[in-house]
């Protein structure tokens, strides 16, 4: 099984796609964007995309919210991924030689009370934490860190200084697992689901929110998450993503039947089953 990620080996998609799929045969395609996961699956309908959607500091990533909705792939799964990070560098170098680390801003900022105590360090942006272990142990840059996952650290050969080194121990990143839609029944059963995500855009009209949350409501759904997207070219006008848990896919069915008329543009995005931690 091919899974499409943005990232290298050793990313934090590669982790979570190895965690999502473990005990099955997988290999990774590791792509430069977020387009390009979405390319791949559309020149190969047995491959599947996995991408982050949101995490617990830094908040949703929107445009890959846009970039589902737009794609026609259907969610079939989510995973939860405990971002953890290490400082690592090249066996031989050590506390006392190391002069800067590299990593992806996001990275060093979820470090940045580890990087104070450490002011002789020099922080550079990189385009990858993964990538960051790799250039190090690929090119011998004595003198250099990384802050990656571990398990990028020992993938290049590198030895971990210090493990854990994240200021805020309680950082998840989501996860969406899409298919072609003919591939949905195949990769997940309706049946076990307990979990969608929605999109639609509303009437700009007094209420127009309230009347579909208050329908859900009704049958007994229990929305997880509501993001609102600007509607490019129509000033105002917004999309909205909505996850939300259900007990029963017909009682799911029937709400989605009830909102169908108010809405515009309603899209039912998949139905998988929560990733429970």
């Amino acid at each position: 099984m091919k899974i499409a990620i943005q990232g290298l080996k050793g990313s934090f998609h590669d982790i979570a796609a190895h965690q999502f799929f473990a005990g099955k045969d997988i290999e990774t395609l590791c792509c430069n964007t977020f387009e390009q996961v979405f390319e791949s699956v559309e020149k190969d309908e047995n491959t599947v995309a996995m991408l982050a959607i949101e995490n617990t500091i830094a908040g949703s990533l929107l445009h890959n919210y846009e970039l589902l909705r737009d794609s026609g792939l259907s969610v079939v799964g989510e995973h939860k991924l405990h971002i953890e990070h290490c400082i690592c560098c090249l066996p031989e170098d050590d506390w006392d030689s190391i002069e800067e680390v590299h990593s992806h801003p996001v990275a060093l900022m979820q470090c940045r009370h580890f990087l104070a105590g450490h002011p002789t360090l020099k922080a550079v942006e990189d385009e990858d934490t993964a990538g960051s272990a790799k250039f190090i142990g690929e090119n011998n840059k004595n003198g250099w860190a990384a802050i990656c996952h571990a398990e990028a650290a020992k993938m290049y050969g590198l030895k971990v200084l210090q493990n854990y080194i994240e200021d805020n121990k309680h950082n998840f990143t989501r996860f969406l697992v899409a298919v072609p839609q003919h591939k949905t029944d195949e990769m997940r059963n309706v049946y076990a689901a307990n979990k969608a995500s929605i999109s639609f855009s509303l009437p700009h009209e007094e209420g127009s929110l309230s009347a579909i949350l208050s329908i859900l409501s009704f049958y007994k759904t229990n929305l997880t998450k509501i993001q609102s997207l600007p509607i490019i070219g129509r000033e105002w006008e917004y999309m909205f993503i909505i996850d939300l848990k259900y007990t029963g896919n017909e009682r799911f069915q029937q709400a989605i039947n009830a909102i169908r008329p108010l809405t515009r543009d309603l899209k039912l995005l998949g139905q998988y089953g929560e990733c429970n931690l």
